[in-house]
């Protein structure tokens, strides 16, 4: 039976291998069940799932709430497209801005939409608003970012696996360091800029956390040169960092605020974009849309996953729990830790390649031997972020594996 099974995940892998494009590089464990916190592989093998999706199951995984949400409508209605008014569109609309404190959304269906989205938004304000002449518009990007694939994305990355050989690339964008409050002063004093686009943590680029002041300082530079502040909280956003925007630690609001992953709880790809009328008003019918943005299905399992954020306190849990996750980490006493750092349960461990005999991605494989799923980037970082729902006997279990991996990797 054993035998059998072992087959039944290589076959798995092979299948992807032959059939699949090569762009991911996944570990090599196959996935067949998820319930909470844990994950289960096609061998029965149970595992605590400290990625989430990239933070898309903030509210763990098939949360019953959501699913009965999901059902009940796939059993109703899925999709009309905008070409005609669905009975929920309008209640989700009206749910969301009340939640976030906005006038308007554009509803998308992938984060990259989201990104996409707000990019528009920008240059059509930029023109019409702003004053700035046609096709002169600018819009401000940062180191280390990372929001997608697409074209505009990669054009605006710094990341050589991500934008090389891709070329042309998208007019109009310039990058600036990040966490650099002058650098973002001096940008926007062209006053063809009309919008500046970062992650209040970048994610990709290792859970990088700015000086406290850089959200705040954002916000009055982008006021005083009156250039929008688009902030993406597709992963910092929804719980993740202990607050339900990370926006909200230094208490500032975006023009633009971009949307994703968890705000469907990871039942399907739903994203959004919030601004106020002077900015969303100035796209006017067939100038910008999605044929499943804003289907009756993804506005009744967004509302159910945001109502199950609020409802289960499932951002002050992630402060909570993230506090006892960093307190462990750090009484881990391994000569290879750079550097922990995070906010909430959006964490992040830096291991120093020169003294280390492992690399990321083999420390993940150990981990995952234990019983543990999380996922390095850039080869010597490893992030953790498990479902917000993780409560203190879990969290606690979970860090015994990861001190004892890390420990046995000396």
């Amino acid at each position: 039976m054993l035998q059998t099974k072992l087959t039944e995940t290589q076959r798995a892998i092979d299948l992807e291998e032959r059939f699949g494009a090569h762009n991911y590089h996944p570990l090599p464990i196959v996935i067949e069940k998820g319930k909470g916190i844990n994950v289960w592989d096609i061998e029965g093998k149970k595992y605590y799932d400290f990625l989430s999706a990239y933070s898309a199951v903030n509210q763990g995984h098939c949360h019953p709430k959501i699913i009965e949400a999901l059902v009940e409508q796939a059993q109703r209605l899925t999709l009309i497209s905008r070409a005609f008014h669905n009975n929920l569109l309008g209640e989700y609309e009206l749910f969301i801005c009340k939640y976030f404190g906005y006038d308007k959304v554009l509803p998308m269906n992938t984060g990259v939409e989201g990104g996409e989205t707000a990019l528009k938004l920008a240059r059509r304000w930029g023109y019409e608003v702003k004053g700035i002449p046609e096709n002169k518009a600018k819009i401000i990007f940062v180191k280390g970012n990372f929001w997608g694939r697409t074209l505009a994305a990669v054009s605006s990355s710094t990341d050589p696996s991500s934008f090389g050989g891709f070329g042309p690339f998208m007019p109009g964008f310039e990058v600036i360091e990040y966490n650099n409050l002058t650098a973002l002063f001096n940008a926007c004093k062209d006053p063809h800029v009309c919008g500046f686009m970062f992650e209040p943590i970048q994610g990709e680029a290792g859970v990088i956390v700015p000086d406290k002041g850089y959200l705040e300082g954002i916000r009055k530079i982008c006021t005083e040169k009156n250039v929008l502040m688009i902030a993406d909280e597709i992963q910092t956003g929804l719980g993740r960092t202990g607050k339900m925007l990370c926006c909200d630690y230094e208490n500032v609001k975006p023009d633009i605020l971009i949307l994703g992953k968890a705000l469907s709880g990871g039942v399907l790809p739903i994203s959004a974009v919030l601004a106020n009328d002077e900015i969303m008003l100035t796209i006017k019918p067939g100038e910008h849309g999605s044929t499943y943005g804003g289907n009756p299905l993804a506005c009744a399992v967004a509302m159910a996953a945001l109502k199950v954020l609020k409802a289960e306190n499932l951002a002050e849990n992630a402060m909570n729990m993230g506090s006892i996750f960093r307190a462990r980490m750090k009484k881990i006493e391994v000569p290879f830790i750079k550097e922990i750092r995070g906010r909430g349960l959006f964490n992040a461990i830096e291991i120093d390649p020169e003294k280390s005999k492992f690399s990321g991605y083999e420390i993940c494989l150990k981990l995952m031997e234990n019983g543990l799923l999380a996922k390095q980037t850039h080869e010597h970082t490893i992030r953790f972020a498990p479902p917000l729902t993780i409560n203190r006997r879990e969290m606690d279990f979970a860090c015994d594996i990861i001190e004892e991996t890390l420990m046995d990797c000396v």
